[in-house]
Order: C-alpha cells, then structure tokens, then sequence
C-alpha cells in the first residue's frame, strides 16, 4: 500500500513537473527572447532548463556519481547512449543543446518541451535530414555552445558500445571544438530496469522508473580529444573506445566488489 501512495505522489509531481515544463517553454521562454538581449534571454533559458531538469532528477530519485569534469566552454560531447534518462544526467551539469532522434517529438509533453528547449533532431536514414543535423550543430558551436550527441544512434542495455556515426564529430573538426566523451552506466537495480531499448514506449518505461526506490549511475567526464590532425572517423574511433574503456573497466571493478562481499 506505502508503494503504491509513494508511485502515485511521483506520478502527480511528474504531472505537476510536465505542466510547468509546458509554462516555462510556451510562455516564459519567449518573454525571455522579447525583453532580453539575446546573450541574456539564453543564459535565462539555459538556467530554468538545469532546474526543470533538477527538479525531473529528484522526482525520479537519481543518485549520480559523478567522475571528471564536464567542458567549462563550448564544444562537443559525446556520450554512450542507454536510456532516456541519459539527457537528465547530462543536463544536469551542463546547458547543452542535445543531439536527438526525431522519435521523441512523439512523446507526449516530452516532444514540445525538447523542441523549445533547443534540442537538435535527427531522421535516421534520412541523408537530407542529417546534413540539416550538421549545419545546425555547426551554427551552436560557432554560438559557443556546448553539444551533446548520442552517436551510437540508438541505445543499447549498457553492456556494450556500438560503432558510432562519424558524421556527428564533422562540425566539431571545422570549428575546432573541444571534444569530450562521457561514459555512462547504470548501477544496482537500475542496471536491468534503466535500459530504454527496442519497443519500449516512453510513458511506461516512466512509470518503471517512479517505481524504484532509487536509480543510481556513474557518469565519467573524459580526457578531451585533441583533433589537430585527425578526420571524423579516427576522433569518432578514439571518442568510442575511451568510452568503452572506461565501461570496461567499471564493470571489472562491480565484479570484484561483489565477489568480495
């Protein structure tokens, strides 16, 4: 009974959380562009976007360990991709524009809030739609900003890191932005119920999610990548296996842990 108070108090915080999501992105964020400079009104939306995603972070209970340092400036990120819950991580430390499949402008609520938010979206195996993705990655790293793709393109359960897309590390080598990778993995019960993959639907997936005490997971700041020199496919290759490296190893380290208890 406590279980089902707890889900359903969760479930009207996220309720409440959606509808001043919608508040913040259909009406203050466009105030922000009408009476602030534009230097401002995006520090403004930067701001309210890391609490909106602060406060989704506590709802849900995500205890993260955090290892490194994320970028201080502009550049790219990228990361290994597990979940959904890869964005609030993420966010939670930076204001980045993400790098996004076009899928999600199918989630309820989800959807609108990403798009005015600024994410970047992607078509998979649309070739138009990805030069699109490029020039628009190209034009938020010329604005300073700070990226971050998924270039795997899909997620996986976080076992593994599947071969990235090249094409997403191109606008970083023409503005000769920092490049960092992230690892991250998903810890303790979290390890098998975080995994958003294959068929699964956003709002039940939500709801396994409000239903566990606590969803932990590391998240590793990476050396970042020096491109002098180098095309997209070898910094995407060097991006991939120090993310893998760093999976690698943690899960050696879980292993011993738990063979020691």
């Amino acid at each position: 009974m406590k279980l089902k108070m707890r889900l359903c108090y969760k479930i009207f915080l996220i309720a409440l959380l959606f509808t001043s999501g919608l508040i913040i992105a259909a009406i203050i964020f466009p105030v922000f562009g009408v009476l602030c400079k534009p230097s401002r009104a995006k520090r403004k939306r930067d701001a309210l976007k890391m609490a909106w995603l602060g406060w989704f972070s506590a709802i849900v209970r995500l205890h993260i360990i955090k290892e490194g340092e994320p970028l201080d400036n502009s550049g790219l990120l990228v990361s290994n991709h597990i979940s959904w819950l890869d964005i609030i991580v993420l966010g939670r430390f930076l204001p980045a524009h993400f790098v996004a499949k076009s899928d999600i402008l199918d989630w309820p609520v989800i959807g609108f809030l990403a798009k005015q938010g600024g994410t970047i979206f992607v078509r998979r195996g649309d070739k138009q739609q990805v030069k699109a993705t490029a020039e628009q990655m190209l034009w938020q790293l010329k604005q300073n900003s700070i990226v971050i793709a998924f270039p795997e393109g899909t997620t996986t359960k976080g076992d593994v890191v599947l071969p990235f897309h090249a094409s997403l590390f191109q606008p970083a080598l023409l503005t000769k932005s920092a490049i960092q990778p992230v690892a991250i993995q998903y810890e303790g019960e979290a390890t098998q119920h975080a995994p958003f993959i294959g068929e699964d639907a956003f709002v039940p997936h939500l709801i396994k999610m409000l239903s566990l005490d606590k969803i932990e997971v590391r998240v590793v700041f990476l050396p970042t990548i020096s491109s002098a020199g180098k095309n997209r496919h070898s910094v995407s290759n060097e991006a991939r296996a120090m993310i893998l490296d760093s999976i690698t190893e943690e899960t050696k380290i879980t292993a011993i842990s738990s063979l020691n208890r």
